[in-house]
């Protein structure tokens, strides 16, 4: 059960991501994108469960945008 939730927060995260790519994303976009991801991953790895897995995705969507805002 849980291979199959991280499976749909990847797979949804990665299609709106590649949705956002029309044209060139700023730095900010991107590290959105991949905090997102990221922050799901470990999330779900950490606290499991769907709460876990969205609570990581904001987070790391929040700490990758402020990154990419500084490159």
């Amino acid at each position: 059960m849980k291979l199959r939730t991280l499976a749909l927060t990847i797979s949804a995260a990665l299609s709106l991501f590649m949705a956002g790519c029309s044209t060139s994303p700023t730095n900010a976009q991107v590290g959105t994108g991949v905090g997102a991801v990221a922050g799901g991953v470990v999330g779900n790895a950490v606290f499991g469960g769907t709460l876990g897995t969205v609570g990581g995705a904001a987070a790391g969507a929040l700490i990758g945008n402020e990154v990419g805002k500084r490159q």
